[in-house]
């Protein structure tokens, strides 16, 4: 069987610690692979050789840094369908979802060829009597980054472009349940012309992370992943001294007006809802109909389409729409939550339970699920599902609605569908979630802004990517520097005899 290990100083090296995890054919329930899992000394040792590496990285000029930035978007497209496949054999997503889990990662690279003029820093001349004031970005040092299943390739490079083109060297933590993609971008970045070291991919479970949180020498990290797992990683990482930037879980509210494109609304809703079978933390998970028509509407329109969705490996080829989930608890967590649904009285008016699927009925698969007349003291509600399963609570107002999406505990992403300005400028005006979609479902902002979610869904005062990533990854250095006047006239460079 494969054994999947690090990859360390440039090149992949084999696990030492003896302790390794399965990595599942989610298709088919199988064990496909074991990844190591890092032992502390491992990971010290790791940080220990980037330690060493970083100095030089970062005395290289931001254009050079650039330049590998380039030739790694270069190479990203030439090896893309090989990531992607990588993808969807470990995490089951279908291979167009998987290229575009490589695409979104790419154009975070992209604009980071842009790291010259982002790294610029600020001058004052004349600040007073001869005195000159000016800014330094620097890079902080070693840095990391802990990555979760869902986006294996996309949310790695989120961390690794910003990090390694703003000087610094990075510790990658990526998810155990489908390792190889981060691996197949290091050997990416180490083509593209990376020194070895600055790169650091250590597998592993929560050994390895809190070795990460306990090491003198990483200077920030950051994580996406549950909310639970964020606040440990923040508070802990806080205590340290560290620079976090922790993003958790989601419940993305997506709110049909009335006067709303009903066909719009429902295609949105279910590319939204399941697609990548939910996993996704800007998947919308609840949607708010206003309006007791509004909603019959809306249910209407939604049953048709959720029926016809087709289930299925990503072996089966493109007219699959989702995949199974990525393991067996995860299936079973899913199914749990749809009947703790059907118990505290939701309407399940697509039942997704009972699907299987001739020759993979071992695979981890679930079927699409729609409930209505869930209402906020469900734990369907209340929980996020990171599965194929829409809630539907109905609003009697606009007020109600923006209220639902307010009052809860996260605060990613959600969107409005309207055809009325006011309307939608108000909801984007007044609600407090930080990625917001008028007309469109999945609001995730492109690269050259910035990503990240209020509430309990970010930990944290920077974004991913953008500008933001740039501030979180350097510190700034303020110089005050003063010229005597004069020596231009001429100076005298001897001792003066004694009189």
């Amino acid at each position: 069987m494969q054994e999947i290990g690090h990859w360390i100083g440039g090149r992949r090296v084999a696990g030492t610690s003896g302790r390794f995890a399965d990595v599942f054919n989610p298709a088919t329930g199988e064990v496909q692979a074991r990844v190591a899992l890092a032992s502390a000394a491992e990971l010290d040792a790791a940080v220990a050789a980037a330690a060493e590496a970083q100095p030089k990285w970062a005395a290289t000029n931001p254009q050079r840094r650039a330049r590998v930035m380039m030739e790694a978007v270069r190479l990203l497209n030439r090896d893309m369908d090989r990531i992607a496949e990588a993808i969807s054999r470990e995490h089951g997503k279908t291979f167009p979802d998987a290229k575009g889990d490589v695409q979104r990662g790419l154009e975070v690279i992209e604009f980071c060829t842009g790291a010259p003029h982002l790294l610029k820093g600020e001058f004052t001349d004349s600040a007073g009597p001869g005195i000159d004031m000016y800014s330094m970005r620097q890079p902080l040092g070693v840095v990391a980054g802990i990555t979760p299943f869902n986006f294996p390739a996309m949310i790695p490079l989120w961390k690794i472009g910003p990090a390694l083109a703003a000087g610094n060297a990075m510790i990658l933590k990526p998810s155990e349940r489908d390792p190889s993609a981060p691996l197949l971008i290091a050997e990416v970045f180490r083509e593209a012309g990376l020194p070895d070291g600055i790169l650091q991919v250590v597998n592993g479970d929560k050994e390895a992370v809190d070795a990460i949180l306990d090491s003198p020498v990483i200077q920030a990290v950051g994580f996406v992943g549950s909310t639970p797992i964020a606040q440990y990683i923040y508070s802990r990482a806080a205590a340290t001294g560290k620079r976090a930037q922790c993003f958790g879980g989601a419940k993305n509210h997506m709110i049909v007006m009335p006067d709303a494109d009903m066909d719009q609304a429902a295609d949105a809703l279910v590319g939204a809802g399941y697609g990548a079978a939910g996993e996704r933390c800007m998947a919308i998970s609840v949607a708010v109909p206003v309006g007791e028509r509004t909603a019959d509407a809306l249910i209407a329109k939604l049953v048709p389409r959720i029926e016809k969705l087709k289930v299925g490996p990503y072996t089966a080829g493109s007219e699959v729409d989702f995949g199974p989930l990525v393991t067996a608890e995860a299936k079973r967590r899913v199914l749990g939550l749809v009947e703790s649904g059907i118990a505290q009285g939701a309407k399940l008016v697509v039942d997704g339970r009972g699907f299987m699927l001739q020759g993979y009925e071992k695979g981890f698969f679930v079927g699409p699920h729609l409930f209505d007349r869930v209402t906020p003291d469900m734990d369907i509600y209340r929980t996020e599902i990171f599965g194929p399963v829409l809630s539907t609570v109905r609003a009697r107002s606009y007020e109600e609605a923006l209220a639902l999406a307010m009052d809860h505990e996260y605060g990613n992403g959600t969107a409005i569908f309207t055809r009325d300005g006011d309307t939608a400028r108000d909801f984007a005006s007044r609600i407090n979630i930080g990625m917001v979609g008028i007309n469109v479902p999945i609001p995730v902002p492109l690269a050259y802004h910035t990503f990240g979610g209020w509430k309990r869904s970010g930990f944290g005062d920077l974004n991913q990517h953008g500008p933001d990533a740039f501030r979180f990854y350097t510190r700034t250095k303020t110089v005050t520097a003063r010229w005597p006047s004069g020596l231009k006239e001429g100076g005298e460079f001897h001792f003066r005899a004694m009189e």
